[in-house]
């Protein structure tokens, strides 16, 4: 090829490629709006292991293979964690407790996160430990209720039933409807 038809080529590719770039503006609204119209999320995070931290000190823990950022949605923000989750919460005097289930979706605005499908919540220092299909956790009262059945177990006693609210330690509890047997102090 002779050097003209090689300019010329480069000249009309510089032009094309320029083209592009200016044609191609979106605004962060116009993509946000259509992510949401198409139930689509913002962002995706994989292998997720995050610590946080109050004055130096790791007070929870966070893990999930897979999170999805739903922040988008105007009424209802949310994060969606469907391959599971497992948060520990570690307090100032060594005590910690453990939250976690194969699924689970975390609101923003309400602060209420439900998880479930194989749930387990875990008291180590008290070694209390809740076993149900699901639970609601409210983060601004610390509070976990479900009106799911669930197994409970205490050091001496398994209760069985439908219908638990408790803290979130586990330290203080409700039962609705409940079965098994209970050991009570007089």
């Amino acid at each position: 090829m002779t050097k003209s038809v090689v300019n010329k080529i480069k000249s009309i590719a510089t032009v094309l490629i320029t083209a592009m770039f200016f044609s191609c503006t979106n605004d962060v609204k116009e993509v946000r709006d259509f992510l949401a119209d198409k139930n689509l999320p913002i962002g995706e995070a994989y292998k997720i292991n995050h610590k946080h931290t109050d004055s130096g000190r790791v007070d929870i823990k966070m893990k999930a293979p897979v999170m999805l950022d739903f922040s988008n949605r105007e009424n209802h923000p949310y994060n969606e964690f469907p391959k599971g989750i497992k948060i520990t919460s570690i307090e100032k005097n060594g005590d910690s407790v453990t939250v976690e289930g194969d699924y689970a979706k975390s609101y923003r605005k309400t602060e209420v996160s439900e998880i479930k499908n194989n749930v387990v919540v875990y008291n180590y220092a008290q070694k209390n430990k809740l076993v149900t299909e699901q639970i609601y956790w409210d983060q601004k009262t610390h509070y976990f209720f479900t009106e799911k059945k669930f197994a409970f177990y205490t050091v001496t006693d398994t209760i069985f039933g439908t219908g638990f609210e408790s803290t979130e330690d586990l330290k203080t509890w409700w039962v609705k409807n409940q079965s098994g047997v209970i050991n009570i102090k007089e």
